[in-house]
């Protein structure tokens, strides 16, 4: 069996649906043969790890543990889920308090046991910042931490498909920007359907801008939206495109959308917001992000609705100021995009 590396990943909070549903995919994709689960609630996760020596994959070694060192000596990569799930009447905000909690004891953990980690992808909410926390208490650069924020994208590409009446793969390059959460930044100019810019399409008979603006709704919508049929969050799709994601940075295939990266430039400072970006076994890199003046106000929008939520952990202790980040991580002050 060819896998793309034999390095250890470790999937973090692997008993719950999410982290479940990656380690199954992972196997899948071939990612490692050497693949740990961790999750402190021990009887499920010790569940989880026999339903996947059930499927009978081959060439796997797979381990699990609820010691947190354990898990993480010798990882070189990591996905965590490891927050607490997101439920009916809750923002991603919502769940600020609690998960920033956890993103420092997780960020000090990888400092701790595994420094030289070489890519993390985090994906509990508020994402953008639980993974700023990460990167900030790891002491990691910022190419090496990464968050999902790919799901509001594909979920622009869903909603313009169902719309149009159109094959999804005939919508591309669908963007959304900023945060993960009610305030992103949901782009036209970069989409394209059947090759025609959506931006000729909308104003039109076949997308009127009423509907497109209840479309957009939708799209910020999509989380509350799968609560709604489902009775609880989304598992499938940010599992499968978290672990696209660090597929990427184990040197697989480019992977397609907008990821949460570090940002720090004389427009966006000292924030964890999603970008045009690549990732590769090099980590992640990125670009400004170019679009209409409308565009570019909602991503501006977005942008200082994360400064506040950052401001806001800063506030319970969380973080220190700004002005004291460089003692926890030097790498913080440069500049990126």
């Amino acid at each position: 069996m060819k896998y793309l590396t034999d390095e250890k990943l470790v999937i973090v909070g692997a008993a719950g649906m999410i982290g479940s549903n990656m380690a199954q995919t992972a196997m899948m994709m071939h990612l490692t043969p050497n693949l740990c689960l961790y999750d402190p609630y021990a009887p499920a996760l010790e569940g989880v790890a026999e339903e996947l020596m059930h499927c009978g994959f081959e060439g796997i070694n797979l381990t699990f543990t609820s010691d947190i060192k354990e898990a993480l000596t010798g990882a070189r990569y990591i996905v965590s889920s490891g927050g607490a799930a997101r439920k009916a009447g809750m923002t991603r905000e919502d769940l600020l308090k609690g998960n920033a909690a956890i993103a420092e004891q997780f960020g000090k953990d990888v400092r701790a046991y595994c420094p030289d980690v070489r890519h993390i992808v985090v994906i509990f909410n508020p994402a953008d910042i639980t993974g700023l926390i990460t990167l900030l208490y790891s002491g990691l650069k910022p190419s090496q931490v990464t968050t999902l924020a790919a799901l509001d994208s594909t979920r622009l590409r869903s909603e313009l498909a169902k719309y149009l009446h159109v094959s999804p793969d005939s919508v591309e390059n669908a963007r959304t920007y900023g945060g993960h959460g009610e305030q992103m930044a949901v782009y036209a100019s970069t989409t394209t359907v059947d090759g025609r810019p959506l931006t000729e399409i909308i104003g039109t008979e076949r997308l009127p801008e009423a509907d497109w603006d209840a479309l957009k709704t939708r799209v910020v919508q999509g989380g509350k939206h799968i609560i709604d049929l489902r009775g609880r969050s989304s598992f499938q799709s940010p599992a499968y495109l978290s672990i696209e994601m660090i597929a990427a940075a184990m040197g697989g295939p480019a992977f397609r959308w907008p990821a949460g990266t570090y940002v720090n430039n004389d427009r966006y400072s000292h924030i964890m917001m999603a970008m045009e970006t690549v990732i590769g076994a090099d980590g992640v890199s990125c670009r400004a992000v170019a679009g209409t003046p409308a565009e570019q106000e909602e991503l501006d929008r977005s942008y200082r609705h994360l400064c506040e939520l950052r401001d806001e952990v800063i506030a319970m202790g969380v973080m220190p100021p700004i002005d004291k980040w460089s003692t926890l991580n030097p790498y913080l002050d440069a500049k990126t995009c």
